[in-house]
């Protein structure tokens, strides 16, 4: 291929093959089951009757073909940068004046994470906004995830990842633009304010990357925290230490040993759904018929798309590719750019604005919300289109 046929901009459109489907549901139904939790609570992990009950529904209620739909409904594309087919999103506002704004996701999200951002955010006057509250919307799927190609070489970490997106953007067109981001998307925005490509102009992030570094070492290593740290700041300390974040040790260490996850539809929704405690039970809730937050189609929809997308292993070395950097999840980065920052409650822990202030020193927006855990966008929509459009609205 010539160069200019690599970085086309090529249309892509969703469509799982309908004998994927049924496999999908053969396989679920023959799932051999372990025996139930010797505990009453989630303290051994996913629950078997939560896991039962998201099986059964799986098989027997759930229809892809719906959010195949909604996926279809949007503009989608693929374009090879650094040598790597990237897939994205793109949805331009018919505002004139709408501000460009790259969205990127994490582990174990997808764009489907994001997707209910797209309309409130492309059409303000229609949710709420003001014409002058709008946005143009990319939103990548990253290296190994979803509709993007699988690297098949080393070196794919959250840096490389934010000179691509820095890419991409360009590639569109975009001469100025913002950034938001959440999990690995924080980290990967955060890489991006730390590059400064040309055009970006600040980043938001509902994972604020704000720990002191001998306080973050302090948290890895067990050893005592500093005595000088105020008690919100404690707070957040024990909260990283409470999550334990089992599933990044493992994807960081032995992501070739999950072959598992490729294997069992009910393994790898199993592993995807214990992220973090509290969003484990705000989804157990939801198959137990509370509505609140994610829906169980939600959570189905996000994980039909790493199963058909055969993904669970190629997303996991992104943990391992981390770690080979030697790069932290939650520790200060050293970004000067302007930065906005929403806390929601049920994070995986509340970034104290003491410390925003400091690993931030643009630090544009500070805001905690009432409600809403690590998938913010995904659960709390409202919220983080708030928080989006104020955050960015000084950068205008």
């Amino acid at each position: 291929m010539t160069q200019q046929e690599n970085t086309a901009i090529r249309p892509f459109r969703v469509n799982v093959a309908e004998e994927e489907i049924t496999e999908l549901k053969r396989r679920i139904n023959a799932t051999r089951w372990p025996e139930k939790e010797t505990v009453s609570d989630q303290s051994q992990g996913v629950q078997l009757a939560t896991i039962q009950e998201l099986a059964r529904y799986w098989a027997n209620e759930y229809d892809w073909r719906k959010i195949e739909e909604k996926m279809n409904a949007l503009p989608h594309f693929i374009t090879e940068i650094d040598g790597l087919d990237f897939h994205f999103i793109h949805v331009r506002s018919k505002h004139e004046n709408a501000m460009p704004l790259l969205i990127a996701h994490g582990w174990p999200g997808s764009i489907i994470e994001q997707m209910k951002l797209i309309e409130p955010l492309i059409n303000p006057t229609e949710h709420g906004g003001s014409e002058s509250d709008a946005f143009h919307v990319v939103i990548p799927s990253m290296p190994g995830y979803g509709f993007s190609a699988k690297p098949t070489t080393t070196g794919w970490n959250p840096k490389r990842i934010a000179s691509a997106y820095g890419e991409l953007m360009t590639r569109l067109g975009y001469e100025k633009y913002v950034a938001q981001g959440g999990d690995w998307g924080s980290i990967v925005v955060n890489a991006m304010g730390v590059q400064e490509p040309k055009g970006l102009l600040g980043i938001h992030t509902n994972m604020p990357e704000v720990i002191p570094p001998e306080v973050d070492a302090a948290i890895w290593s067990g050893n005592p925290l500093p005595s000088d740290l105020s008690d919100e700041e404690k707070e957040a300390c024990e909260q990283v230490r409470e999550n334990k974040f089992y599933y990044a040790f493992f994807m960081g260490t032995r992501p070739q040993t999950l072959t598992g996850l490729v294997d069992s539809p009910v393994g790898l929704a199993s592993f995807m759904i214990d992220h973090d405690y509290k969003s484990l039970a705000l989804i157990s809730r939801s198959f137990a018929g509370v509505k609140e937050g994610l829906t169980r189609d939600d959570i189905l929809d996000n994980i039909s798309l790493f199963w058909f997308t055969n993904s669970a292993i190629s997303a996991a070395r992104l943990y391992w590719e981390n770690g080979k950097a030697g790069d932290s999840f939650f520790a200060v980065k050293g970004v000067k750019l302007p930065v906005a920052v929403s806390v929601f409650p049920d994070e995986m822990y509340v970034a104290p604005k003491s410390w925003s202030e400091k690993a931030y020193p643009n630090l544009i927006h500070y805001n905690k919300l009432p409600k809403g855990g690590h998938f913010a966008a995904w659960e709390q929509p409202e919220f983080m289109t708030s928080e989006i459009r104020t955050g960015f609205k000084s950068l205008r």
